[in-house]
């Protein structure tokens, strides 16, 4: 009798034991799963803010008088909440702080965001990118020529095979990417050289732009004839249309032809064009930028350069700024640039085909839904494009720059410079 005792002893013994275990792991999980819960909530709200950043972004111009800022945002089929706020901090950092909640738990993120351009690669497309044989891509910075050190970039945001098509004799001085899920050997084919990495990464918003209201002009139709357009002129056109006039003289062995192109000298200061129909320059013909200016063409519809024709700056290479194109309309689009020496300009076509010749180089960068590089020249990235971002620029969108965990409160000593610093100065936990 007394063994028995003792075994139920043992036994009961073993049985709390085990069900202290077994209760203090259940604790132990719930409160593991409010904590992460808590943590995606945080995220969640980092999130949130950064998407009310980049719709502020959409109205022009820019005010942050007005910052986002939440409390208590319950989090749709999720058992958790989340508060945010975005701080414009002393040092001119944007701050986002962002905190989670679920049950007991909280936890807490902390993250500045900077501007990010739209032309932050060489050349970046949703589908296809071909290059032509015997191009080297290179960079150079139009806002520091002593610069010679270049962070160059070319890519796809597809994982398709056959993303990306680097022909024989191509040389690509810096990285060639894909999107995630592509296998590198079938997406980037071709006989070029890599001096950089090839890898795989995640596609990048590429966000619309809308053409400014500008005031109602006449189409401009011309025949052999030359316009000059200053600031002045900058406004809302349905139509560019140049043609050349040809003029025959004398009869049978005697008769000469004579040809005279349309050209458009854009002149005096910044010129802004919104196209609602079409651009086209039939052969000869040219829209040419002259030093002291800069052409920024918004376009509903098409472009096409016809032979010999051009669409240049007067002496490149310059500021990648000097042309800018930005397709606007709502139906597919095809973009057909030629330049009868170099191409220094931006092109901004995410759901649209383009298709550059330049008999010479081109600087500058282009994001296209497919790309064709045809030109007899190289093609040289202008890290400025990346580098000087402001928010009144077309196609730039926030990002986050560096992210940590915080405490689980709002804090004004994290807008201290001292903070910023170590923010910016950090890499990405």
């Amino acid at each position: 009798m007394p063994l028995v005792v003792v075994a139920i002893i043992i036994l009961l013994a073993m049985g709390v034991g085990l069900l202290s275990l077994g209760f203090n792991s259940r604790i132990y999980t719930l409160r593991n799963a409010s904590d992460i819960k808590a943590r995606c909530a945080a995220d969640a709200g980092l999130t949130m803010a950064l998407f009310e950043m980049n719709e502020k972004l959409k109205v022009k111009p820019w005010n942050d008088s007005t910052l986002p800022y939440a409390e208590n945002v319950k989090l749709p089929h999720y058992d958790a909440t989340c508060s945010y706020k975005v701080i414009n901090s002393s040092a001119g950092v944007y701050i986002v702080q962002s905190f989670g909640k679920s049950g007991n738990a909280n936890r807490g993120v902390v993250a500045t965001i900077k501007l990010q351009s739209g032309f932050s690669h060489a050349i970046l497309t949703e589908e296809q990118l071909v290059l032509k044989s015997n191009t080297i891509v290179d960079g150079y910075n139009s806002a520091n020529p002593k610069d010679k050190e270049f962070v160059v970039d070319i890519g796809s945001q597809s994982n398709a095979n056959d993303s990306v098509v680097l022909n024989m004799g191509v040389v690509v001085k810096g990285d060639v990417f894909v999107a995630t899920g592509a296998d590198l050997d079938d997406a980037i084919k071709g006989a070029g050289t890599v001096t950089g990495s090839k890898y795989t990464s995640t596609p990048e918003p590429l966000p619309p732009v809308t053409a400014p209201v500008l005031p109602a002009r006449p189409a401009i139709n011309l025949t052999g004839q030359t316009l000059s357009l200053t600031t002045a002129d900058s406004g809302s056109y349905p139509e560019i249309y140049l043609r050349q006039l040809v003029v025959t003289e004398g009869k049978g062995k005697e008769e000469v032809t004579t040809t005279t192109p349309s050209i458009i000298e854009v002149s005096g200061g910044d010129v802004v064009l919104h196209l609602t129909g079409d651009i086209q320059l039939e052969n000869s013909c040219e829209i040419i930028v002259k030093e002291d200016a800069s052409l920024t063409i918004y376009t509903d519809g098409n472009i096409h350069t016809r032979n010999s024709s051009s669409i240049s700056t007067e002496n490149p290479p310059e500021e990648a700024t000097s042309i800018q194109i930005y397709t606007t309309g709502q139906d597919k689009q095809f973009i057909d640039i030629k330049a009868k020496s170099a191409f220094t300009g931006t092109i901004y076509a995410p759901e649209d085909d383009v298709v550059l010749y330049a008999k010479g180089d081109a600087y500058g960068s282009v994001v296209a839904k497919s790309f064709n590089y045809m030109a007899g020249g190289n093609f040289y990235f202008d890290e400025a494009l990346r580098e000087n971002v402001s928010v009144d620029d077309d196609a730039v969108i926030f990002v986050v720059n560096r992210w940590y965990e915080s405490g689980p409160k709002f804090s004004a000593d994290i807008q201290s410079l001292e903070m910023v610093s170590l923010l910016e100065a950090d890499p990405v936990k």
